[in-house]
This record gives C-alpha cells, structure tokens and sequence, in this order.
C-alpha cells in the first residue's frame, strides 16, 4: 500500500504512538511503537535504563532499535521524542519510507503528560520549561527529518489521523479512497 514505512517523529506526548496505532489499524499495516521494543531487549523501562546506564547508552540502543525497524521498511513506526537526535537516525528514517512529524506546542504537550511519570526527560522541577527546551531544540531536527508536518493542536485522534491521510493521499503516497 506504501512504498516503505511510515514513521512518526515529534516531541514526547505529541501522540505519536496513539495516532500511530490508529493510522496502522487505518492503513490495514502493522504497528510498532519503537520504544516498546527498545524496552524488550533491554529488559526494564526506559526510565530505570536511563537511569542506570545514562541517556548516550540510551541511544546507543535507539538506534540500533531504529536500524532494524528501518531495514525491514514496514508499517507504521512511532519513534521515541528524541530519535531525531542522531544524524543516522534521521538519515535512516527518510530512507526507509515517509516521516510524519506530529508538530506539537511544549503547552500542549505539558497539559497532555503533566501527570505522567514514565517520561524520563520530564522527572524535573519544571516539566513545561523542560518541554519548551525539547521543542527549542528538537523541532528543526523533526522538520529536518519529516515529509510532512502536522500540527496537531487539540483535535482529536480520528481527526489527526485523517489529516495525515489526506496529505498522504494527496502527495500520492497511499491510494485516496473511492
């Protein structure tokens, strides 16, 4: 249906992974969520890992995790927030198909993740300070990366994913619908 995979990129909490799966079970292809995986080889959560062995043994396995899923070239991909760190990953990730880049405001995301405890870069004294770093930092990374940007505000998942599905549509990358 796609030449390739598609893959979501964008901050932690823009829905990657919610509109990842919705856009998979859409599209009739597979789903897989990048950091579930990393945490089945390393055999704990992302947050003890981090913790442990530091944020570059962290990536270290990312982008091992990324090699892999980008060589098989299927389906839909949500990445970790901070997989655009590392040229190769950015390199890979347009490689291996299109990249979709869930273009979130730090506000937003803080009102959607402010109570949750499993994202290791926002166990700090000011999570949205910390998110607007992210986005200061990360979003000329994720534009970089992406085929395509979507802002996604507040509209809900179905409508994020049909937004994504028309611009795929309309650049020709799945067919449109009858």
């Amino acid at each position: 249906m796609t030449s390739g995979q598609l893959a979501l990129v964008g901050l932690p909490g823009s829905g990657k992974s919610t509109v990842g799966r919705q856009l998979a079970r859409r599209l009739g292809l597979a789903f897989t969520d990048s950091d579930q995986v990393i945490q089945e080889q390393i055999g704990c959560s992302i947050r003890e890992f981090f913790a442990r062995e530091g944020e570059e043994a962290f990536r270290d396995v990312e982008q091992a995790v990324i090699e892999t899923l980008c060589a098989a070239r299927i389906g839909v991909v949500a990445t970790g927030g901070g997989v655009v760190l590392r040229p190769a990953n950015r390199q890979r990730l347009r490689e291996a198909g299109q990249v979709i880049y869930l273009r979130s405001a730090p506000e937003e995301v803080f009102r959607r993740v402010r109570h949750d405890a499993k994202r290791p870069l926002l166990q700090v004294d000011d999570p949205l300070a910390r998110l607007r770093d992210l986005h200061a930092q990360r979003d000329p990374l994720y534009r970089e990366t992406a085929h395509f940007i979507v802002e996604t505000g507040r509209p809900s998942v179905p409508t994020l994913v049909n937004m994504i599905l028309m611009q795929l549509e309309l650049s020709g990358v799945v067919p449109g619908h009858p």
